[in-house]
């Protein structure tokens, strides 16, 4: 049967849109050529929420024919990270080709990877010009809107979070207001496409740029023996010009750090650097370091080494309560423990198999036993079913990188 949407990439951003618009009623196809996306829940979504889709009405194909019979494409494949710095946008060029080749008119096309601002126009626009024959603005809509998920969340989902799009013209930007307006209660329009990719750049840089602002506090307090989670707890009453940011062992997640700035730029004016978020970067990178710092110290002072030590890791994955690794510190983490001669095992309800330097971790199957049995147990994510206030008690070293303890109870970040 015909579908209304085809979602391309069922990763952190498709997934949680094509379960917001089965939940719509819309007909949904999903649309991923890696075979791991086609089973595996992302984006905090769980198989439970797989299976009443699915009794809704969506599929997955493999096909990429089926495309060409979707009133409205959403493009959200990965867009990660290469190796110069930039963002890889192999997988965009492949969707963008294989939506292409089969493209009727009047489709509306939705862009919503983490992209650089002009990418909507100046990357994805030509591919599907060049594809399908077709004139993007006349024959087809196109349109960007950033992906605003946050996983996991129990207060903030699809319906309840304002869309922003901008459309390449004024008549894209209204088929795309037309589409999201049946997921979100409210839809904002930006000026065009550069908008609103540079909307998903601010949104990225603000959350790294504040966390290493407090990731710096946290190293500041420590050494003038300053409870920082205290700080914070008296400076969040500000009733306004402050934001609460708490500091962690890194910074994780699936949007990274943008700067525009090294982009060919056109006209007179040459673009600069964002030296804020090149810092940013710069101090949470630093972040694992500092915990190992932290690890070692704390276990001199208790006279024991790193090397040998047993040393338990408890949450691993990048936010609390979801099973996703995507840019965690842990594995840094885990692996320069390893480097130092520890013995590192795990804890985690949401992953059952992690590996660092190709190689099993073994994963501890009874919390208090394996924290009473730990040279130094370390909290990097505070997952809801953690009884830290009993984990306090039974650990023989505790150190708390999330400020999530009971005051005392702890050596915290």
């Amino acid at each position: 049967m015909p579908a209304d949407l085809a979602v391309i990439g069922l990763g952190h951003d498709g997934l949680p849109l094509a379960q917001a618009a089965v939940a719509a009623g819309i007909q949904t196809i999903g649309y991923d050529t890696d075979p791991r996306h086609l089973t595996g829940p992302a984006a905090g979504r769980t198989p439970a929420d797989i299976r009443r889709m699915v009794s809704g009405g969506f599929r997955t194909v493999t096909d990429a024919a089926e495309l060409g019979r979707v009133r409205t494409a959403a493009i959200c494949v990965p867009t990660p990270v290469g190796a110069d710095g930039s963002l890889d946008l192999t997988e965009l060029a492949e969707a963008a080709r294989a939506l292409a080749s089969r493209m009727r008119p009047h489709t509306t096309v939705l862009l919503e990877s983490a992209v650089q601002p002009g990418t909507t126009d100046t990357f994805l626009r030509p591919l599907l010009e060049e594809g399908s024959g077709l004139r993007a603005g006349r024959d087809f809509h196109l349109a960007y809107s950033p992906g605003r998920v946050d996983p996991g969340s129990r207060t903030h989902d699809y319906a309840n979070t304002p869309k922003v799009i901008g459309g390449l013209t004024p008549a894209c930007t209204e088929s795309a207001a037309a589409f999201y307006g049946r997921l979100t209660d409210k839809v904002v329009r930006a000026r065009g496409p550069r908008e609103a990719e540079t909307v998903k750049v601010l949104e990225t840089n603000f959350r790294h740029v504040n966390i290493a602002l407090v990731n710096e506090m946290a190293v500041l307090c420590h050494g003038l023996g300053v409870d920082l989670w205290d700080v914070i707890r008296c400076a969040e009453t500000k009733p306004y010009g402050f934001q609460a940011f708490r500091p962690g062992p890194g910074v994780g997640g699936h949007g990274v750090p943008l700067d525009p700035g090294p982009l060919p730029h056109q006209g007179r004016t040459p673009h600069h650097p964002l030296r804020m978020v090149g810092l940013a970067e710069e101090i949470n990178s630093r972040m694992p370091q500092y915990v190992i710092q932290r690890c070692a110290t704390l276990l001199n002072e208790h006279g024991k080494s790193a090397r040998g030590a047993r040393v338990l890791l408890l949450g691993i994955t990048y936010k609390p309560d979801i099973a996703d690794l995507q840019g965690s510190p842990a594995t840094e983490i885990a692996r320069r423990l390893m480097d130092l001669g520890a013995a590192v095992s795990y804890h985690d309800p949401y992953i059952p198999d992690w590996r660092v330097h190709e190689q099993p971790v073994p994963r501890a199957d009874s919390l208090y036993e394996a924290a009473s049995g730990a040279d130094l147990t370390v909290l990097l994510q505070h997952h809801r079913t953690y009884d830290l206030q009993g984990l306090a008690v039974k650990a023989q070293l505790l150190l708390d990188t999330r400020g999530a303890t009971p005051a005392g109870a702890a050596h915290r970040l």
